[in-house]
């Protein structure tokens, strides 16, 4: 399946890659994804890496990679959708962990996409692989998320996250006991250059990223607090980089976490069996709060902590 979409350069614009551009004005696609695209500047094919200038008009065209399911043709009903709010605009949903966002190679069923395919329609505009879809979670993350069933839901929520005009609460347990109550954790974020599947902090180059911590609760004995972070950009892995780069990686985060170096230090039978057994990371979208993309209206969503991190929780107090 194929879409496309225009641009027009404006004067905040001018001097910016290419590129760089697109990746803002389409958030919900990564650069490589992007860079795949056929993309031309006033009606002639440009590399990428072109400088633009105020009033160039740009044009995007989006192909769906020829091995990737296409979710439209593949609705399926592979579990219970949470949903917290419906409308005939958006959709918001508590996302269960474990469950990838969409079809790709190696996840071709059971995707959070397909299932409410299974229950309703969603804008066409995030393409056949994609429709609604305007952010994203990990599959290993839980929690609130919004996917626009209208087209013109999806524009407006596409503005919204590419803005960050909204409010993203998450709650993480980390490994750590820090000695203040809130901190601001700023630092650019790129692709790590010797693992592709992963993020790392840089001193140059990347995208900025802001995320402020406030501490919730604190488990000294047990060597283990849970933060609030709220994002105040949208990076890929952002708190989970943020956080391990600070010195309090997510508990059971299998890429970040550094769970093995922690192991030695746990004394508790439960916690240090909870620790060994538990698929995921210990992190989930709490609260989101934007504005209705197409009403105008203040919406805001909780999500509880789900089953497992509730467990977590009564461990670590019986642990005291």
């Amino acid at each position: 399946m194929e879409n496309s979409r225009e641009f027009l350069a404006d004067a905040t614009a001018v001097g910016m890659r290419l590129d760089k551009f697109l990746a803002m004005q389409m958030p919900e696609f990564s650069r490589s994804e992007i860079q795949r695209f056929d993309v031309s500047v006033n009606g002639a094919a440009v590399k990428q890496s072109q400088k633009l200038r105020s009033g160039d008009k740009i044009l995007v065209k989006i192909v769906a990679p020829q091995k990737t399911p296409v979710a439209q043709d593949t609705p399926s009903h592979d579990f219970d959708l949470d949903i917290l709010y419906q409308d005939d605009d958006i959709i918001v949903i508590n996302k269960p962990r474990g469950v990838v966002m969409y079809p790709s190679a190696g996840n071709t069923h059971g995707t959070l996409v397909q299932n409410l395919l299974s229950y309703t329609h969603l804008s066409e505009l995030g393409g056949g692989v994609r429709p609604g879809v305007v952010h994203r979670l990990d599959k290993d993350t839980s929690g609130v998320m919004v996917f626009a069933k209208s087209d013109a839901a999806y524009r407006g929520l596409v503005h919204t996250f590419s803005t960050h005009d909204l409010t993203r609460k998450y709650i993480a347990f980390v490994w750590g006991v820090p000695n203040w109550s809130g901190a601001d954790i700023t630092g650019n974020i790129a692709r790590s250059s010797r693992n592709r599947q992963k993020m790392s902090m840089v001193k140059s180059g990347g995208k900025p990223a802001h995320t402020v911590v406030d501490v919730v609760d604190a488990w000294t004995r047990a060597g283990v607090s849970e933060f609030r972070c709220t994002l105040l950009t949208g990076r890929t892995h952002q708190i989970r980089v943020h956080l391990s780069a600070h010195g309090f990686p997510v508990l059971c985060d299998p890429i970040y976490g550094r769970g093995a170096a922690r192991l030695g230090s746990v004394r508790d039978g439960d916690l240090l069996d909870f620790i060994k057994t538990h698929n995921g990371q210990m992190l989930h979208a709490e609260f989101l709060e934007f504005m209705h993309p197409v009403s105008g209206k203040k919406m805001h969503f909780r999500a509880p902590l789900p089953d497992d991190m509730a467990t977590l929780k009564s461990i670590l107090d019986d642990i005291g």
